[in-house]
């Protein structure tokens, strides 16, 4: 018999396989596994520390003063918890696409949809605006060392508080991510190591220098600003562990990932709460807590605490430099993860296959690489994202609070799938990430709902429109033997004859 129509609510809610998935005709079905669990868990890091630990002192410390310490590890649990989860689901569902993915398996196509707006939001922006930042880091820098720097009209959007023609830095800084990324998934890592570990040794030399100035005196009133000036803090901390679930976009790349993606989550996670506690350690104990606030230390960060130590600029300049490799080692890492939920989105039918589409060279989706390109770098280099930034925030929290309800359906759903990672303290574990996650979403302003709302309500016209009638769960997906199970019905499944495409009823246990 043919394949079977489904009814609207059955599109909507239909699952993706865990294994045996089927592809859109067109789409590349696969990747190069070339990512080792080294690589992968600096490709953690580098997404996580960026610019943010290079200034969230100045506004964390004045709302805890010196509990900011204690502020940093509630942010480092909140965000934890959603990465415990993020460990077992990639070792449940070993593919790329993150989140989407993720969703597409746990609570249907129509969910899947929505996610994939939260994630295009939080990684096409976050590229953007990242890229804006760094062109300000490369004047710095330039500055410091030459006396010279490029022109506003070169640096700024035509519609910035002081317009300018275009920001060039931003758009160079995209285009040679681009160039890495569809040179090859592996060399993209190798570079992104070396950065990271550059960017690291940077952090480590602001320790160790600032620890020089040491004075115990600066702790005194450790609880002065109380519970609430803690959970302020943590709140504004909590972003900048953003990006650790850029591991799960390499599901297809990476080697042996059932085992892989959840060592390198984790640990992503210990080397970045540990970084970041060290920081705040060594940077309040160089001065009072009241001196965190100045207009000075909110421009220049962690900069002009070495400088004050130094009595120099060299140490402060090798900072800038350190900022300027960071904010690169971000773009690289957020603009790989975007382009691999794109991949899987074609790859699942739910965009144009040309999205999943891999060069036979390189292993990598080059035409997807290419419009990602385009298109975040004419938002970096012509348009002012400061108001989008929210948004990013809002797409990341809906992200994890998914993952963290999908590892209570699968386990529900499917006790017997293989995890060689499970979260401990199941159920208690996914329930609070869920919990922390809605406790910071509840502090954001309605303006960002409004974007989040309209990016969200896009993309889901486009799947009602489009997606639905050519996704890969329709009539089978690519050429070849796919089994294929049908929503609503779990005795039957439809299996697609190898030679004519005609499909045939059979019960799960017969032959």
């Amino acid at each position: 018999m043919t394949a079977p129509s489904l009814s609207f609510s059955q599109q909507l809610l239909r699952r993706r396989p865990v294994a045996g998935a089927p592809v859109a005709h067109g789409a590349s079905d696969h990747l190069k596994r070339s990512i080792g669990t080294f690589q992968l868990t600096l490709f953690g890091v580098g997404a996580t520390v960026g610019t943010g630990i290079f200034f969230v002192l100045s506004a964390a410390v004045p709302a805890a003063g010196p509990a900011v310490l204690v502020s940093f590890a509630l942010a480092a649990i909140a965000a934890g918890l959603s990465a415990i989860c993020y460990a077992e689901m990639a070792s449940s569902v070993p593919v790329s696409g993150s989140t989407y993915s993720y969703a597409y398996t746990t609570m249907g196509e129509f969910v899947a949809m929505g996610v994939a707006a939260c994630l295009l939001l939080e990684y096409g922006v976050s590229i953007s605006a990242v890229a804006v930042g760094w062109s300000g880091y490369v004047n710095k820098l330039l500055d410091n060392l030459f006396g010279w720097q490029l022109p506003q009209s070169l640096t700024s959007a035509p519609w910035d508080a002081t317009p300018g023609i275009v920001n060039l830095p931003a758009v160079l800084l995209i285009v040679m991510c681009m160039f890495l990324l569809i040179r090859g998934a592996s060399e993209s890592a190798a570079v992104n190591t070396v950065m990271v570990l550059i960017k690291l040794g940077v952090l480590l030399m602001f320790i160790v220098i600032a620890l020089t100035g040491f004075n115990a005196d600066h702790f005194h009133g450790f609880w002065d600003k109380g519970i609430a000036g803690i959970t302020t803090a943590a709140s504004m901390i909590f972003f900048s562990f953003i990006g650790l679930d850029a591991v799960s976009t390499a599901g297809d790349e990476v080697k042996d990932p059932q085992k892989t993606m959840p060592r390198a989550i984790i640990a992503a996670l210990i080397v970045v709460t540990s970084f970041y506690i060290l920081v705040a350690f060594a940077g309040l104990g160089t001065q009072d807590a009241s001196e965190f606030g100045s207009n000075e230390q909110a421009e220049a960060g962690l900069s002009v605490i070495l400088e004050k130590i130094t009595g120099g600029t060299w140490a402060s300049t090798l900072l800038a430099a350190g900022a300027v490799i960071s904010i690169f080692s971000v773009t690289l890492v957020v603009m790989y993860g975007q382009t691999r939920i794109l991949f899987a989105m074609g790859r699942d039918g739910l965009l144009p296959s040309m999205f999943a589409k891999v060069n036979p060279r390189s292993m990598t989706p080059v035409g997807n690489t290419i419009i990602v390109a385009v298109v975040t770098s004419i938002l970096a280099g012509f348009i002012p994202l400061t108001w989008l930034l929210d948004a990013v925030s809002i797409g990341t929290l809906v992200a994890f609070i998914t993952v963290s309800i999908g590892v209570i359906i699968l386990r529900v759903r499917e006790p017997n799938l293989e995890r060689p990672f499970k979260v401990p303290g199941y159920p208690v574990t996914p329930v609070l990430s869920v919990l922390a996650c809605i406790a910071v979403l509840y502090g954001l302003r309605w303006q960002t709902w409004l974007v989040f709302g309209g990016c969200v309500g896009l993309v889901l016209l486009f799947y009602l429109f489009w997606g639905r009638r050519h996704s890969a769960l329709n009539a089978g997906g690519a050429d070849g033997f796919i089994p294929t199970a049908v929503p609503g019905d779990d005795d039957v499944m439809f299996v697609e004859e190898p030679k004519d495409h005609h499909y045939v009823t059979k019960h799960k246990d017969e032959p």
